[in-house]
């Protein structure tokens, strides 16, 4: 099939023409004529299979020409990066059509955004939270919403974004059309479906947990943290074809020892992003990795929701995910297209658990490494890793003599049994005490 034979205008064609793409991914195809039909969907792929376009296409080709200054089409993304991203696309696909395009998000200037809505928007793309200030302060209106399209819903679950989600769901009119897009589904985000959508129409292209058959991946087995670095490390020096890196760390803690000790052993070659970067530092950083001037990028979760960056030799988790759909989330950065990719996958004893998770959820075994000879196994072990249990009883039990356990004196070892002349009442009398004769001393 090709975008001709979609029912698309000529402006959406010719913008797609314009972009280089001739076909139509399946996740497009099956999703545009149950889109225009009206139906909410529940669209299940991968990343790199084109979700976005699979209801940018559909959505804005049902756009005619108003001067109305509400949003219609209303794109809700958990992170910064990830709606710069979508506003990007969408602008790119509105090249030749008069459709303004708006994006808004947190940790920038409230009024500099208001000052944007004022002229209207017609696709507006937003973070929850700053998009619950700005229709509370009567900025923009979001009850003309026609179309409403939540991306990456589990991440935006995971942040805290529920109530956000909610007091928005109810202040927009009830006959819009909910189309919800991602590459992982959980529990929670079935509950919503059930709660805001009305029988939605679920396009599954790839099962979720279903790896890209390109990926070439495999595991270490490494006992802790640090033991992990050395491992990076020693890969990072030996292995020629890591020259495009995408490394995943648990927390913005461990991303900082990351870089921090790479920057020493390989200076100027790796960029970092999360949460307590500027906004400013992290657009910069992704784009040195997408021109390949840098080596590397260090990521959380978090954070690399929103990149879209291309011909990703490597993805590396130093950590083992509690959560397997977030590995094939993570290792569906490289692989894509036409291209083959590589994961690498570092386990400590006490992320079995979630490895075999993930090996269960892909129906497949990952292939073990083993352990390069020359690699330093530390003993240095973060606080956390301290307190994690290897074995039943992992903890020292306690003396009754030395340190700080000592056995009571005889008289401390009393126990209170209360007034013992209200108690020897009590044995003489068989019944408790009536109130009135306690006020008066106890005298019956």
């Amino acid at each position: 099939m090709t975008f001709d034979q979609l029912n698309l205008n000529a402006s959406l064609l010719k913008a797609i023409e314009e972009l280089g793409f001739t076909e139509p991914t399946p996740i497009q195809y099956q999703a545009f004529s149950t889109i225009m039909s009206g139906r909410d969907v529940v669209g299940i792929a991968q990343t790199g299979t084109g979700k976005t376009f699979a209801y940018l296409l559909p959505t804005i080709r049902q756009l005619v020409f108003s001067k109305q200054k509400e949003p219609r089409i209303l794109i809700l993304a958990p992170t910064r990066e990830l709606a710069l991203q979508l506003e990007g696309e969408a602008k790119k696909l509105t090249t030749h059509m008069t459709v303004r395009v708006e994006c808004v998000y947190g940790g920038t200037n409230i009024n500099t955004q208001k000052i944007q809505l004022m002229n209207g928007v017609d696709i507006l793309v937003a973070t929850p939270g700053r998009l619950l200030d700005l229709v509370l302060t009567n900025a923009v209106s979001i009850k003309q919403v026609k179309h409403l399209v939540i991306d990456e819903v589990d991440e935006m679950l995971d942040l805290g974004f529920r109530p956000q989600l909610i007091r928005l769901f109810e202040m927009m009119s009830p006959k819009r059309q909910n189309l919800l897009f991602s590459a992982t589904m959980t529990e929670e985000v079935d509950a919503m479906i059930n709660d805001y959508f009305r029988s939605p129409i679920t396009i599954e292209v790839m099962r979720s947990g279903t790896p890209l058959e390109r990926i070439d991946q495999k595991v270490y087995m490494a006992p802790n943290f640090y033991t992990k670095i050395n491992l990076l490390e020693h890969l990072l020096a030996t292995d020629e074809s890591m020259q495009k890196v995408l490394i995943f760390a648990a927390s913005k803690k461990l991303a900082d020892i990351i870089h921090k000790r790479l920057e020493t052993k390989f200076p100027e070659q790796f960029e970092i992003i999360h949460g307590n970067k500027s906004q400013n530092f992290r657009m910069n950083a992704v784009a040195s990795f997408e021109k390949g001037t840098c080596r590397g990028l260090i990521a959380t979760d978090i954070m690399a929701r929103g990149l879209d960056v291309t011909d990703v030799t490597h993805v590396i988790n130093i950590n083992t995910p509690d959560e397997p759909e977030t590995y094939i989330h993570r290792i569906g950065r490289t692989g894509r297209a036409d291209s083959d990719g590589s994961a690498v996958l570092f386990v400590a004893e006490y992320e079995q658990e979630s490895f075999e998770a993930i090996e269960n959820l892909m129906e497949k075994e990952v292939p073990q490494v083993a352990f390069p000879e020359g690699v330093e196994v530390s003993d240095q072990l973060l606080e956390e890793e301290r307190y994690i249990p290897t074995q039943k009883n992992y903890l020292p039990e306690p003396t009754l003599r030395g340190g700080g356990f000592m056995e009571k004196l005889e008289k401390n070892k009393k126990v209170n049994l209360g007034n013992r002349r209200i108690n020897a009442k009590k044995s003489k009398y068989k019944k408790p005490i009536k109130k009135a004769a306690k006020q008066r001393g106890g005298k019956k």
